[in-house]
């Protein structure tokens, strides 16, 4: 299935790198069934191939490895969650809230560890976040969140305030009057990611069929457009994909990001604007925008705002969207004059999966022999990989401090039946906006539209 347009990520790859493989030529019996070759399913893999190398396993995919999200990202191996430290704390306690952060924290490092183990060239660069403050609105938000951190226990080497000195010192965007850093990102190229770890599993004794499509999971079952797989385990591991899944279209709703790509820049944009550190960067408005250096010097910039699709469709058409594409580029403009007539070569997206309560999970009912992971809502690089480990770790039966993290056997409620579902995910996706022009013109907090982004995300 071919990728059109295709990402900066895949253009970046040449043929035999992308080459597909082949797809199930019939029914199939292994120990363990993988749903989806993406970062979940990959990890998924390669964990239970090293915790048990006796273990047949297979890894059933639609498309080709790195075909979705994992290879379409903005490239942020990050630890972030989608679920704030309250909402964990109200749950599992404050204690279980800030054992899980800080697992994600040490993720990263374990992401940038296996890339050198196994030879993976995804350009793996820990540089952390910024986020920028640019209007007096984003500066109190921002500190405040820092204050919230700090009563969590979480210091100086976790999370600090930058001065607008100290942070356009960093990365030279107009109007910044302060930022918020966090050492725990790297930025990566995560299409090398994924076609990466496919080639890593493989060598550990897994088999991936592509182009292999999954109509029905079941105790035990998958059914395909290729045949049937029997397993004593099933992991679903479809994120944004989950929709399309009979029985599965309410678990998750595929919500679109879109990105932009220039050209690779001349050295004296970089003595303007510095950024030597290749920190991933994003800004305090509602509005999700997130954008990293690459390897070869071009910004890959992204955002929210791309429309939700009724009855939680999913189609190629939905990765150009001409309206939220031009915004980026105006945005990346206003954060970047000095850009000046540089080029944009690429203009892609892809869907993230968003659970209703905004929190996402890991779990394994050994009865029926079903797994999951998923529900990243776009902050899966670093996650994905946690997920795998806990989920060899609860499919092996092995005692571990990953099985009793707050997010294992989590269930989130399904989303509303249309035309419930259209409305209220529209909404959402329309309130930051207003939001944002609210504090661009008045430069102070905008208060109720903020506090129902904060009740329907869990922040």
């Amino acid at each position: 299935m071919a990728i059109a347009p295709p990402s900066l990520w895949h253009s970046s790859l040449d043929e035999a790198e992308l080459a597909p493989r082949p797809p199930l030529g019939g029914d199939l019996d292994v120990d363990v069934a993988i749903v989806g070759a993406g970062y979940t399913g990959l990890w998924t893999a390669y964990y239970l191939a090293e915790r048990d190398p006796s273990l047949r396993i297979a890894v059933i995919e639609a498309a080709t490895a790195g075909f979705g999200a994992s290879g379409r990202n903005g490239g942020w191996c990050s630890a972030l969650l989608p679920m704030g430290l309250d909402t964990m704390a109200a749950s599992h306690g404050r204690d279980a809230a800030v054992r899980l952060q800080r697992e994600m924290f040490a993720t990263v490092d374990e992401v940038g560890a296996v890339a050198t183990r196994e030879g993976i060239d995804c350009h793996f660069v820990k540089g952390g976040t910024l986020v920028l403050a640019r209007n007096p609105a984003h500066v109190g938000r921002l500190r405040a969140e820092i204050d919230h951190l700090r009563s969590y226990g979480f210091g100086d080497d976790d999370v600090a305030w930058l001065s607008a000195d100290e942070a356009r010192t960093r990365l030279g965007a107009t109007r910044v009057e302060g930022a918020q850093f966090t050492p725990h990102c790297a930025s990566i190229h995560p299409a090398r990611l994924a076609r990466g770890l496919a080639k890593a599993v493989e060598r550990r004794g897994v088999v991936i069929h592509d182009d292999s499509r999954v109509t029905a999971i079941e105790p035990h079952r998958l059914r395909t457009d290729r045949g049937t797989v029997t397993a004593e385990v099933i992991v679903r591991c479809t994120e944004a994909f989950t929709s399309t899944i009979a029985g599965h279209r309410r678990d998750l709703a595929p919500i679109y990001s879109l990105m932009v790509a220039t050209e690779p820049l001349p050295a004296s944009f970089f003595d303007e604007v510095g950024w030597a550190d290749r920190s991933t960067f994003s800004d305090a408005r509602r509005m999700v925008i997130y954008g990293q250096r690459t390897a070869d010097d071009r910004i890959a910039f992204g955002g929210r705002g791309a429309p939700y699709h009724f009855a939680s469709a999913m189609k190629p058409a939905f990765e150009q969207h001409r309206r939220v594409h031009d915004l980026l580029e105006r945005t990346l403009h206003d954060l970047f004059p000095v850009l000046g007539d540089a080029r944009v070569t690429h203009r892609w997206g892809g869907a993230v999966g968003v659970p209703r309560d905004w929190q996402c999970s890991v779990g394994f009912d050994r009865a029926t022999g079903l797994a999951w992971a998923g529900g990243y809502v776009g902050d899966g690089v670093g996650t994905t990989n946690l997920a795998g480990r806990t989920l060899a770790d609860l499919i092996t039966g092995t005692a571990s401090d990953l099985v009793d993290h707050v997010w294992v056997g989590h269930r989130s409620p399904r989303w509303e039946p249309e035309p419930l579902r259209w409305i209220g995910i529209t909404s959402m996706v329309r309130l930051p906006s207003g939001i944002d022009r609210y504090e661009e013109r008045h430069r102070r907090p905008e208060r109720w539209r903020s506090a129902i982004v904060d009740r329907l995300t869990g922040h």
